[in-house]
Order: C-alpha cells, then structure tokens, then sequence
C-alpha cells in the first residue's frame, strides 16, 4: 500500500484531496457528537488533527481508539479553522491495527519526568521530546555528509575493532574471542592474548583518528563519521560508553586551516538545524529554556574568538572569580574555566590554541617554542568543549621523542611512523562527539537523552 507521512501531507497536500493516513494517537477529546484524534507518525512535530462525527461509519470504531494506539485512517484533507494547523482530516474510515490499554499504556497526556521516560526507553520517541530530538538528530547527520561532499573530503570508514589507543587513555573495551572461564595464560600469568582470534590484544575504538590521517596521506582530505567507545565508568551528563564521532583529517593543512573548517562546521550545521527544524527547535526553547533560535542565529553568523591557552589561563587568574579546579598554566581547562570564558567573558564561541604539550596527545605538532603544541579546542557557551584538534606532527624524529616521553611502544606504531618516512606531509583535524553536538542544540541537560539507545555503565537494556 502506498503510503504518505504527515510531515509531506502538510507540506505538499491540497484540501480536498482524499488521504489515507497511519500513526499512532497522541489524545483523544470527545465533545457533542465529535471525536477529535491527534494522530502522530514522527515525521513532524505538530501531529495532525482528526475528526470523526456521529454519521460517519468510522464513529463508532473511535471507542477503542486509546491513545497510543496504532491507526489507519481514510478520508478528506481540508483547510483547518483551528489556530497553529494547516489541515485536519474528515475521516470516512477508521482501522486499529494495534490496540493500547488505557489503563497500562505508560504514556499520558501529561508530562514525564526524562528519568521516568529513560526506565521506557522503547516508548520514549513517541514523546514530543524525544521525537524532537531523533529528528534534529537525522538533520544534523545528514547535514555533516552534506557539509563535508561540498568541500571534496572523501567519506572513509575506520574500524571499530582495533588494536591501538589512539588518545592513550587506556579506557577500553576489551574484543576478545578467547573463553574467559580458561583462558590461556603466559608464564607471568597474565592472559595470553597471542592465542585470541586477532592474535592481540584488541578492542573496541576509541577514535578513528590514526587511520584517519594514513587515509588522509594518500586520499587529501577525509573524514570519518561512526560510533567510538569508552570504558570509562563515569556517570555525568556529559559521558556515554557508546557514542558518534566526527573526525575530519585534511593534507597538506596546518592549525589555521583547522580552526578554519572547524567554525565553517558549526555555523553550517547551526545554519542547518534552523532551516529544517524550527518547529522542533522552538519547542525546545519553550519547555527547555536552554538554547533559543536567536543564540544558534547568532552563532551561525559571527566569528569565533580565538585566544591562545596562555592568554585564556591569564584571563581566569585575573578575573577574580573561585573555581573549584585550579587555574595555573599547565593544567588541563575544566568545563567551569570553558563556560566561563564563553559565557563570562566572550559571551560567546571561543578558539583556545596552543596548549603545553605536557597535557596534549603525543601526535600533535610541536610549536617552535618546544613547550607548546599546535592543538586547539572549540568552546561553546553552556557546554564547553565541544571540539579539539590539531595540527599532527610530521618530524620523524620529533615525533619518536615525543613517543618515548609518552612511553608509547614505537614497535606497534611503526606503520604509523611510516607516514614520516615515506612522503611526509603537513596535515591536521579534529574531533567532534556527535552527542555533545545535538545535546547543545537540543538544550537538553543530559547526554542520555539524545541518543536513542543510551549506553552507559550498567546500562543496556533496550
């Protein structure tokens, strides 16, 4: 049967055109001989509206249409005389193709708490919020291909089983094939994983990063666009086990460009999510008071601040403000000293380059001072972090030294020495958690809540 959702019945329809429509109710309201159904399939936000009177064959059927139930529904689009909808739908035909208790269905007309909807996790995009959300989330995804194509980078897919640690974080996921009841052990007795099934010790990625940039070596400008894994047992707003990342990697490029294709990314997808999902955005500025429509305006429009580390460690120290983390240069920038310098100071995005290389990767290129690397973060107000990046380093000998400082073992990595050897070049990329992106946007406090299947530590039920 060919079918036609709600969101392309609203935008292409014509009243008085015959539709058959499918979705499932969101409410129900009886009033003088008239039921009004508000029907639902997660194409859009406003649900579409449909009435039934008492000389319609379809009338009687409305009795056992609860909501959350499943319904086709046929009859005539008209122009609709209530506030705030295009159209609403006279029907002729009503079909439950799945019923739903009133009395058990765990969805209401009334509103959730967002702890109570993650205990309901399979129901929980029936919800305006969370429908809200996988939409902004579909346009944002399509929105990082389309920005990407249009400048030539080459999608490419890293593994997700691999047998390096890129951020050298050692929170990983084990992949093992081995029989963990007996396993085989060497003569220290530790688990043998030269008998496993990769031959190694493997696991599952943290970052698609490195061979990002051997892929980058030969193909210009890449990036990558999947899922990423952290053991790490944290249980903030701001941490999931499993989650998307973006990891664009360009040749023959250094820090400017870096920065440069990293506002381009921002603005373009905020520019983006506008265009596409106003209604679902202004919905969150109404009940989420988070983000507005004006903020991603602005931010799609005006340029970044950009400020070294040193300048930014200057700036906390002297602002007078007590912050529970320390500011000396040195340390690592904490959420606390990135909003406040978005939100305080700049009341805006900021650009912080240049940190000490003691508290960055050890592939990032070293700047001329030798205390300092060519890295950058992008800091946004209400989140802070939301990318980091770097020029790589593309000395052989630079980068060895800074492999033996970070005791990395130089036998696992030689392919990716390699790159050093063999036609060496100047490149550069970035990160960007997928999840942090949308939960900005969304304004939704918790980064659980903006990924349809949350895993998080013991967490992974639906």
């Amino acid at each position: 049967m060919k079918k036609i959702n709600i969101k392309r019945l609203i935008e292409q329809g014509k009243s008085g055109q015959q539709v058959t429509v499918y979705g499932w109710v969101k409410s129900k309201r009886d009033s003088k001989g008239i039921v009004f159904i508000a029907v639902g399939d997660g194409s859009t936000f406003e649900p579409l509206q449909l009435i039934f009177t008492e000389d319609s064959i379809a009338f009687q059927a409305t009795a056992e249409c609860h909501t959350g139930a499943a319904i086709q529904a046929s009859g005539t689009l008209q122009d609709s005389p209530g506030k705030g909808q295009k159209f609403e739908v006279s029907v002729k035909e009503l079909l439950i193709l799945g019923k739903a208790d009133p009395d058990k269905y765990p969805l209401q007309k009334k509103r959730h708490s967002l702890e109570y909807l993650r205990e309901i996790g399979h129901l929980r995009p029936r919800t305006n919020t969370f429908g809200a959300v996988l939409r902004v989330r579909n346009i944002l995804s399509a929105a990082v291909h389309d920005f990407f194509q249009s400048r030539d980078f080459i999608w490419v897919h890293t593994p997700v089983i691999t047998a390096s640690d890129c951020e050298g974080a050692g929170d990983l996921f084990t992949v093992t094939g081995l029989n963990m009841d007996k396993p085989p052990r060497d003569s220290d007795g530790n688990i043998d994983f030269s008998k496993d099934f990769f031959g190694k010790h493997s696991y599952l990625t943290v970052s698609g990063q490195l061979e990002a940039e051997f892929l980058a070596m030969s193909m210009g400008n890449v990036y990558t666009f999947g899922p990423t894994f952290r053991a790490e047992n944290s249980n903030t707003s701001r941490h999931l086990s499993e989650f998307w990342m973006i990891e664009p990697e360009m040749a023959f490029a250094d820090l400017d460009d870096d920065i440069t294709l990293a506002q381009d990314f921002i603005q373009f997808l905020c520019t983006r999510v506008l265009e596409k999902a106003g209604d679902d955005i202004a919905f969150f500025e109404k009940f989420y008071k988070v983000m507005t429509i004006d903020q991603l305006k602005r931010i799609s429009e005006s340029p970044f601040t950009r400020i070294s580390y040193t300048e930014a460690i200057k700036l906390l120290q002297d602002s007078g403000s007590k912050f529970e983390f320390p500011v000396n240069w040195g340390l690592d920038l904490q959420s606390e000293h990135e909003r406040y310098l978005t939100e305080q100071v700049f009341k805006g995005p900021v650009i912080v380059t240049d940190y000490p290389k003691d508290i960055k990767a050890f592939y990032m290129k070293l700047n001329q001072d030798q205390t300092t690397v060519a890295a950058m973060d992008v800091l946004l107000p209400g989140i802070g972090e939301i990318i980091g990046g770097s020029q790589r380093e593309d000395n052989l000998d630079v980068l060895t030294s800074r492999m033996a400082a970070a005791k990395i073992p130089q036998e696992e990595m030689q392919w990716y020495l390699d790159l050093r050897r063999f036609g060496s070049a100047p490149h550069a990329g970035f990160g960007l958690g997928f999840e942090r992106l949308v939960q900005y946007i969304t304004g939704m406090s918790n980064i659980r809540d903006v990924i349809p299947c949350p895993r998080t530590p013991g967490t992974i039920r639906f």
